[in-house]
């Protein structure tokens, strides 16, 4: 316990830091939110306009669709606001200010991964969140379904954990860091639509060997009632087998990393 609230506090900290970086760069925040939300405005009169002529896709209603929207939004969102310092560990590795954080008696995978809240995404985050509660409400699902929803929701973050540790640990093994995270965003793209619409071939592969389609597509299955209870335990034990091999990954890649200085 004593451990958690140490940690929490140096959390804390970080997260300062990282508003009043934000706080020194409000011109170029503004426009940056403002991207976010034209692309966001973009997809989702998208999505109106393909339901206006055709009031269903591949069995989706629209106000199916736009949950899968919402729901693929606020876990990426979620993702990027808790694992914003992994987009800014390769300066920390080419620097060589890496060996400054290895030596301090904190635990490096956490300083890495969790460096502070990236307050830019919390608003977004709490936008879709309140937009997700309003057409779940209008939804009105069966509560079973809604539990399963929200625990595969926190299924996909602890997928969503491995993938940003993997990238970590390939970080340190081939110094590259900011094209293997856009690979990784490019990847969960594919979410922001019903994975149904997709040719077999890709959706299995992207469902079960990259696991994506758990990530993203799981979850608003679960909540109309279309997943298995055979798929809701793979989907389970896919995203702990892929987390522990994430840190025994990341475990090997400090074993090979060199400092700095060498």
């Amino acid at each position: 316990m004593k451990n958690f609230l140490h940690s929490l506090k140096i959390y804390f900290i970080l997260s300062l830091y990282s508003f009043k970086t934000i706080n020194d760069h409000r011109k170029a925040i503004f426009f940056f939110i403002l991207g976010k939300f034209f692309r966001f405005l973009f997809f989702f009169l998208l999505l109106f306009f393909v339901f206006k002529k055709n009031p269903s896709v591949n069995q989706y209603n629209f106000n199916q669709v736009i949950i899968i929207y919402l729901t693929f939004n606020f876990i990426d969102t979620l993702a990027q606001t808790l694992y914003r310092e992994v987009y800014r560990f390769r300066p920390l590795l080419i620097s060589g200010d890496l060996d400054l954080i290895l030596i301090k008696p904190y635990n490096t995978l956490i300083r890495v991964l969790l460096g502070g809240l990236d307050f830019t995404d919390l608003g977004f985050l709490i936008f879709y969140l309140f937009i997700l509660i309003f057409f779940l409400i209008k939804y009105q699902f069966d509560f079973l379904n809604l539990f399963l929803y929200f625990l595969l929701l926190g299924n996909a973050m602890i997928l969503a954990t491995a993938f940003h540790i993997l990238v970590l640990a390939f970080g340190i093994l081939f110094t590259t860091v900011d094209h293997t995270i856009m690979i990784y965003r490019d990847l969960t793209s594919f979410g922001r639509f019903p994975f149904d619409i997709y040719r077999k071939t890709l959706r299995d592969f992207l469902t079960f060997v990259l696991p994506i389609g758990i990530m993203f597509s799981f979850p608003p299955k679960a909540l109309f009632g279309l997943l298995s209870f055979e798929n809701i335990i793979i989907a389970f034990l896919i995203s702990l087998i892929l987390f522990f091999l994430s840190l025994k990954i990341w475990g090997f890649s400090l074993k090979k990393y060199q400092s700095g200085g060498s």
